[in-house]
């Protein structure tokens, strides 16, 4: 008999208590270790190949999050959540990156770089000659769509509210985090923290399709 760690109804219990984050409490700080193993949550998100062509950003810096505040329009998670996460790929990945991860994985599992060739020919022959090639920043975009559900996901499993952000000018993100520079491009944003008790999107009902109109089984 399967056992679950959590039960399906405290999942889904989860799943509904989750909602875009309008107003988050600003007075509320997250414990350091759940943020600790948010962190190791966002390290753990899956990604093509495993390459992990992302960094997470972590912007304590209030004046920073003013700055990225004004340019975000003017929506107050990014200062008033207790954290705030931004998602940058990096950009036009290719063989340097590919063999990076070869060396880390012989770091963690052991073997030989040999070993791992046929791999890493297959990468490359995907990632840098194949059908990736032409869209590789596309491609990191969404590996960093997935780290950030498995964030909100998460967090929601913690208790914790987050908000997906994509309304911001992610050129002036990139100037103001110094992106350019490392070949790092801002996708995607998330404030995570506790709502405010004012936020009143909190207690609306979800608006969902039923089943069958989603849901296809064949």
């Amino acid at each position: 008999m399967h056992h679950s760690p959590i039960s399906e109804a405290h999942l889904l219990q989860q799943q509904n208590f989750r909602y875009a984050t309008k107003a988050f409490d600003a007075s509320r700080k997250i414990p350091a270790a759940t943020w600790a193993a948010l962190e190791e949550t966002l390290i753990l998100s899956p990604s093509s190949f495993g390459l992990q062509p992302w960094k997470f950003l972590v912007v304590e810096d209030a004046a920073v999050r003013e700055k990225l505040m004004a340019v975000s329009w003017g929506q107050r998670q990014v200062v008033d959540a207790s954290h705030f996460v931004v998602f940058a790929i990096k950009k036009n990945v290719g063989q340097k990156e590919i063999d990076a991860f070869i060396d880390r994985m012989v770091a963690v599992r052991g073997g030989t770089k040999e070993d791992l060739e046929p791999y890493r020919q297959m990468m490359i022959g995907s990632v840098v000659n194949g059908p990736i090639a032409p869209m590789v920043n596309e491609w990191a975009a969404r590996q960093a769509y997935i780290a950030l559900g498995n964030l909100m996901t998460s967090a929601a499993l913690l208790g914790l509210d987050t908000c997906p952000l994509e309304g911001f000018d992610p050129s002036q993100y990139n100037e103001i985090l110094g992106l350019d520079a490392q070949g790092l491009a801002a996708v995607v944003a998330c404030p995570v923290g506790y709502r405010s008790p004012e936020d009143k999107y909190a207690g609306a009902p979800k608006v969902r399709f039923e089943a069958k109109d989603l849901i296809v089984k064949i």
